[in-house]
């Protein structure tokens, strides 16, 4: 009886051995590949900038070009988050959107900056309008210099923001025209270091 059972104990231990199927596998080491990557909280970040210019009390002066003409006003703080509203959703951050995203890290010494580069894995889903960003930090300090976002938005327009850090943000819209070039449509500045 015991040599029976030590036979069969030894047909089925084989069958107790952690054999996971390769799609199983695979699958857990995609996992393991999104915990290690960290994209830089860019949603955070912004935030953090608009909320320091609240805090310092200062007045904001947006400048607006439509056809080469330019006209300024002063700006309530309060339209600061509804002007910047198209580049602080969807949340810029590591948990949603690695799925779609791949990162890219150099040190680009023509600029002296650490670049982080943010492009499409593939086809991305119709609800996520982002389409590229990019960040750019300084190597001695660790400081953000600047963040640049290319958003699809209505129809074939692109909108562009380039964020100077402690400094300036400019949108600037992009349309295609009747003959099929990309024209500037709009151009606004938001400036708070003057």
């Amino acid at each position: 009886m015991k040599t029976y059972l030590f036979a069969l104990l030894i047909l089925l231990l084989p069958g107790c051995s952690n054999n996971a199927p390769a799609k199983e596998v695979a699958k857990n080491n995609v996992a393991a590949e999104q915990e290690k990557l960290n994209f830089f909280p860019v949603t955070t970040y912004l935030k953090g900038q608009i909320y320091s210019i609240k805090e310092k009390g200062l007045t904001p002066v947006k400048y607006t070009t439509i056809n080469n003409r330019t006209d300024s006003v002063m700006i309530k703080f309060d339209q600061l988050n509804e002007l910047l509203a198209e580049f602080l959703h969807p949340e810029i951050d590591s948990a949603s959107l690695i799925p779609f995203f791949t990162e890219t890290k150099f040190l680009d010494q023509t600029i002296d900056a650490f670049t982080f580069t943010y492009e499409p894995k593939s086809k991305i889903p119709d609800s996520i309008q982002l389409m590229h960003w990019d960040v750019y930090i300084e190597p001695e300090t660790g400081k953000v210099k600047r963040i640049y976002i290319l958003k699809k938005i209505e129809g074939s327009k692109t909108l562009q923001l380039t964020w100077q850090s402690n400094k300036w943000c400019k949108t600037i819209t992009i349309g295609i025209n009747a003959a099929g070039a990309s024209t500037i449509e709009k151009e606004e500045k938001i400036s708070w270091d003057y």
